[in-house]
């Protein structure tokens, strides 16, 4: 006895090659502009992430008329709310100088003011500490700001003649060494804001008319700036 067999064909679908997709592949230059605006913006967040600024510090104490050389600084990353802040201190990308010489005094890891250094020839500087009335100070006055002093003539001094008289100006291009808020002014109660000036000693003469005059409060003050 016989059997017979018979086997349904089956379609088997051809198979094709995956293609690599073209140059003019849409998908492929979407791709591309992700990468490239992931680069960008990684390189960008790195950037700021590393905007600090060496600058010097005080490596030790020291006092107004030590001269200050490369063993006495450390140098210190900081980051400046303000990029302009940077400008008043010393940087250590600058060069420093050999007879820099100290006008105020730094405590250990103070940073160092552009404003508290002088060359030899500027050592001989008098640091005097003015008490003017709160609303006489600029509010952008600061550690290291350029002023000038004004005064008010004496036959001027009078409440009817002070607004018709013209103050002079007796000191231009002062800096100031320290600038103590109101709270902590010492006598800020009864005398007012300090202000800590360095004068060279050359100027004694207007030093002596800025401080007889600013017993009765003929001294004006000007940032400039």
């Amino acid at each position: 006895m016989s059997v017979s067999r018979t086997h349904a064909a089956i379609d088997v679908p051809t198979a094709t090659r995956a293609q690599p997709p073209g140059w003019r592949d849409p998908r492929l230059w979407i791709g591309i502009a992700i990468v490239a605006v992931s680069i960008i913006a990684g390189a960008r967040i790195l950037g700021a992430a590393d905007d600090s600024v060496s600058v010097w510090a005080a490596a030790r104490d020291v006092a107004p008329g030590d001269t200050v050389g490369v063993d006495d600084l450390v140098s210190t990353s900081v980051r400046f709310g303000e990029s302009t802040d940077a400008a008043r201190y010393l940087l250590t990308s600058s060069p420093l100088p050999d007879d820099l010489t100290l006008v105020r005094a730094l405590g250990e890891g103070e940073l160092v003011p552009a404003a508290a250094l002088g060359s030899g020839d500027e050592a001989d500087t008098v640091i005097v500490s003015l008490a003017f009335p709160h609303e006489l100070i600029p509010t952008n006055i600061g550690t290291g700001s350029l002023i000038e002093l004004l005064v008010i003539p004496a036959d001027g001094a009078s409440d009817d003649k002070r607004g018709s008289i013209e103050p002079t100006t007796v000191l231009s291009d002062v800096v100031v060494i320290d600038a103590p808020s109101a709270a902590d002014s010492l006598g800020s109660v009864s005398r007012g804001r300090q202000l800590v000036l360095g004068i060279p000693e050359t100027d004694s003469d207007a030093l002596a008319e800025i401080l007889s005059a600013s017993e009765d409060e003929r001294v004006r003050v000007l940032v400039r700036g």
